[in-house]
C-alpha cells in the first residue's frame, strides 16, 4: 500500500529517546530557529503583509515580477548580477531541492552531496526516489572542497552504471562554514561539462560569511555562463532575513543561454503544478528584504559574540578546540576521541543538563566532533559553554 520513499518506522536514536523521556527541557545549544533566540530587532515584519492587493490571486509560476526584481536587487547589493527573468521563487529551499531533483534526475539516478553537511539532503533525495552519494570535504584543509574528490565519486558511479543528475555545493557549508576556492570551482565546471550534470549551489548562508577571500567564492550561478555549465543558486528569507516562518525561497539560474532557457521552461512547468508561494509574502518581499538587512546584522553580531566565548573556552591547539568561524551559524568543536560521540552527548545531557549535536548527525568522517548553534541568547550560550568546559575537563 505504501511507497518505498518513506520509512516504514520512523527511526529514533538514543539521544532522541533520552530527550523524549525528559519532563524539563535541557539548556539547548542546538537551537537554529532565529525566531526563538531573543534577537532584538526593531520593527514588525509581519505588519508588512497586511495589504489590500493581497486579496487578489493572480499567480505567476516563477513568482511575481516585483518579488523577483527585489531578489535581483538583493544580489546586486552583494556584487552579483541577477536577471529577474532567471529567478524562480519557491516556498523554501527544501521545496526548491525537490523541484531540482525532479528537474535533473529520474528514479535511480544519483545526486552528490558533501560530507560533512546538513542531513536533510538525504531525506529530500529519498522522497524523489533518487540515490545520494557523498563526496568528502578535506578535514586537513579546514573542510575545503576539492573537485578531485568529487571526480572520484562521479567516476565510481559511472563505472557502476549510475547516472549523476546533479552535484550539490553548500557554500558556506552547514555546519563547517567552509566555502569553495576559485580554482576548485573552475575544475568543477570542467567536470560538469564532461559528465553533463547540473550544479546546485546552496548559498542560503550567503549573508553569514566571516572569512571571505579566494578560498570562498560566493553566488556561483553568476559565474556559470563563463564556465559553460548550468548552475542554480539557492537562497531565501529563512536565513537572509531570519524569517523562516514566512516561507519564501528562490533559485537563480545561471549558465549558457540555451541551457538556461530550457531549465527555466521546465522549472516553470514544475512550479505551476504547486504555486506554493503566498501572495502576501511576495508583495511584501521588497520591504522584508530591506528589514532583513538589519535582522542579518543582528544575527551576525550574535554569532560573533557567542563564537568569541566558545573560542576563549576552547582555543586553537587545546585538547578540545573550536574550529575557526568561517560561515553559517553553527560551530564545530573538535574533542578527544576517548568516548563515542553518542556516549558523550548523552553524558552531557544526563550529567550537565546540556544538549549539543554529535558530529555523526552531519556525516563527519570520525568520532571526534560536536556541533553547536551560535544563535542562543549570549547568557545562555555562555552558561552552556561553561558546562561543556567542565564536562570536558578544559
Amino acid at each position: 500500500m505504501f511507497s518505498g520513499r518513506t520509512p516504514r518506522v520512523h527511526a529514533t536514536n538514543r539521544l532522541t529517546q533520552a530527550l523524549s523521556a525528559r519532563s524539563v527541557p535541557p539548556l539547548d545549544l542546538t537551537v537554529t530557529n532565529p525566531t526563538d533566540v531573543d534577537l532584538d530587532i526593531l520593527g514588525d515584519p509581519l505588519a508588512m503583509l497586511a495589504r489590500a492587493e493581497a486579496r487578489l490571486y493572480t499567480p505567476d509560476p516563477k513568482g511575481m515580477k516585483t518579488a523577483r526584481e527585489a531578489v535581483a536587487r538583493y544580489y546586486e547589493k552583494r556584487g552579483a548580477k541577477a536577471d529577474p527573468e532567471r529567478l524562480v521563487l519557491s516556498a523554501s529551499s527544501s521545496e526548491a531541492y525537490g523541484w531540482l531533483f525532479k528537474l535533473f534526475c529520474d528514479a535511480g539516478d544519483a545526486v552528490l552531496v558533501p560530507a560533512p553537511s546538513y542531513p536533510l539532503l538525504d531525506a529530500l533525495a529519498g522522497l524523489e526516489s533518487i540515490c545520494v552519494a557523498h563526496y568528502p570535504l578535506d578535514p586537513a584543509g579546514g573542510w575545503t572542497f576539492h573537485a578531485a574528490s568529487m571526480e572520484r565519486e562521479v567516476r565510481r558511479l559511472a563505472a557502476e552504471g549510475t547516472r549523476v543528475g546533479a552535484v550539490v555545493l553548500v557554500s558556506p557549508n552547514n555546519p563547517t562554514g567552509s566555502g569553495v576556492a576559485e580554482g576548485e570551482l573552475s575544475a568543477l565546471f570542467s567536470l560538469a561539462r564532461e559528465h553533463r550534470f547540473a550544479i546546485v549551489s546552496d548559498e542560503v548562508f550567503l549573508d553569514y560569511r566571516f572569512a571571505p577571500g579566494p578560498d570562498d567564492v560566493p553566488v556561483t550561478a553568476a559565474r556559470a555562463e563563463a564556465g559553460g555549465v548550468l548552475v542554480l543558486s539557492l537562497g531565501g528569507l529563512s536565513k537572509s532575513a531570519a524569517l523562516p516562518q514566512l516561507k519564501l525561497g528562490w533559485m537563480l539560474v545561471g549558465g549558457p543561454d540555451d541551457l538556461v532557457r530550457e531549465a527555466l521552461s521546465r522549472l516553470e512547468w514544475i512550479a505551476d503544478a504547486y504555486l506554493s508561494v503566498s501572495t502576501p509574502v511576495q508583495l511584501a518581499l521588497p520591504e522584508l528584504l530591506a528589514w532583513g538587512e538589519t535582522a542579518a546584522g543582528a544575527v551576525r553580531d550574535r554569532i560573533r559574540m557567542n563564537y568569541a566565548a566558545l573560542a576563549t573556552a576552547f582555543p586553537s591547539g587545546a585538547t578540545a578546540a573550536a574550529e575557526p568561524l568561517r560561515g553559517g551559524w553553527s560551530a564545530v568543536l573538535r574533542v578527544p576521541a576517548v568516548e563515542s560521540e553518542e556516549d558523550l552527548v548523552l553524558r552531557l545531557l544526563e550529567e550537565h543538563d546540556l544538549l549539543v549535536h554529535p558530529g555523526y548527525f552531519f556525516d563527519f568522517p570520525s568520532e571526534s566532533f560536536l556541533v553547536l548553534s551560535l544563535l542562543p541568547q549570549p547568557g545562555l550560550f555562555a552558561e552552556g559553554v561553561a558546562r561543556l568546559s567542565r564536562a570536558l575537563g578544559s
